[in-house]
């Protein structure tokens, strides 16, 4: 059992001593490799969601700052969690790269405008690859993250990759996006084979430029291995039925995760009836959930735990404000429905202090 138990520090400071950097990459590089491991690795991010917001969205100095931040108020926390920055961008550059507007806001990652509906559908086949060499988007991200790299130097995650169902649903204007997957399954067709050389290119160019890569992901302070190929945000697979997902979602997916050596797949809603598709795509390393918007649990672990890598978010925002969730205790019977392999755990506090309290308490739940 993993314990390191501090009899000496003055009352009230953590009783367990955090894990060095080197045990913790050793626990979460076994869990990704579907190992036995002392302890179910989790995560306690710090306050409320931070996103691309008019703050940080051009201002790398802030972005560092913010980060800088927030690590030193997690000093203390046990967790899996390490120092690095999040670059911070928001999920729609590609849609941005193909021409989509975006406006930048004060609430939430920047707001993104349609280029398509069904009234001009055949303008699809006039949208133009972006070159990841030339198009303004793609240097904008280049260069926020050589500022980063120059102003830091902690590590960075990768900038949010949206899988090319998601880039195309901003595309399209989303309502009609959906009813175009039945309507207009060819045009549909035309923008994913876009989409998805353009988010290769858009992945090798973050790969070609990052120097001390962190994650192959966007979220959590909990790294995700460049053995696991890339993560993408995927959330508009809640919506689909799963053959349409296999259709428009595991097809493209597919080419990603043969691109990169594999491929962890998150996604937002109720996924339990296309977790079974999911499980589909070659080369698949994980699943990435919010958990407590998936209605039945057993559906995900009949076909999943087990077998791939489940990394399930509870963070205290997602559960609804008046539940008065125990995180710990719900973590607990996380494990206790999915098993201890391949199970990490994501989830936060509103203040450093709770978090070093959580992080005790799942400490002593979680480890054996």
């Amino acid at each position: 059992m993993l314990r390191f138990i501090n009899a000496d520090k003055p009352q009230g400071a953590p009783m367990i001593d955090v894990l060095p950097p080197e045990e913790k990459l050793k626990i979460l590089d076994a869990v990704w490799k579907l190992e036995d491991a002392d302890e179910v690795p989790f995560v306690i991010d710090i306050g409320p969601f931070h996103g691309a917001t008019t703050e940080f969205f051009d201002n790398p100095e802030s972005e560092i700052k913010w980060n800088e931040d927030l690590h030193h108020k997690r000093e203390g926390i046990y967790d899996y969690g390490l120092p690095n920055i999040k670059p911070n961008q928001g999920i729609g550059v590609v849609a941005a790269a193909f021409g989509c507007e975006y406006e930048v806001n004060d609430e939430a990652d920047p707001w993104i405008k349609s280029r398509l509906r069904e009234e001009n559908v055949e303008d699809v086949h006039k949208l133009e690859i972006p070159n990841p060499e030339t198009n303004p988007m793609f240097q904008k991200i280049w260069k926020r993250i050589d500022s980063l790299q120059s102003i830091s130097a902690l590590p960075l995650r990768m900038v949010n990759v949206p899988s090319p169902l998601v880039t195309a649903s901003m595309i399209w204007d989303y309502t009609s996006f959906i009813e175009a997957l039945l309507i207009f399954p060819d045009e549909v067709h035309v923008l994913l084979e876009k989409v998805t050389e353009a988010t290769i290119a858009y992945i090798k160019g973050q790969f070609r430029r990052i120097r001390n890569l962190y994650s192959v992901g966007h979220e959590s302070i909990c790294p995700i291995p460049r053995f696991a190929g890339v993560r993408v945000s995927d959330d508009t697979a809640a919506l689909l039925s799963p053959d349409m997902y296999r259709e428009f979602g595991v097809r493209y997916n597919n080419r990603i995760s043969r691109e990169f050596g594999g491929i962890v797949i998150h996604s937002c809603g109720d996924v339990q009836y296309v977790v079974p598709a999911m499980m589909e795509i070659d080369g698949l390393k994980g699943l990435d959930f919010t958990i407590p918007q998936v209605m039945n649990w057993e559906a995900v672990r009949d076909v999943a735990a087990g077998k791939t890598v489940l990394c399930l978010r509870q963070r205290y925002w997602d559960h609804p404000r008046d539940a008065a969730v125990d995180l710990a205790e719900y973590s607990g019977k996380l494990v206790d429905a999915f098993g201890r392999k391949g199970l990490i755990i994501e989830t936060s506090a509103a203040t450093a202090e709770e978090g070093r309290v959580l992080g005790e308490k799942m400490h002593q739940l979680l480890s054996r």
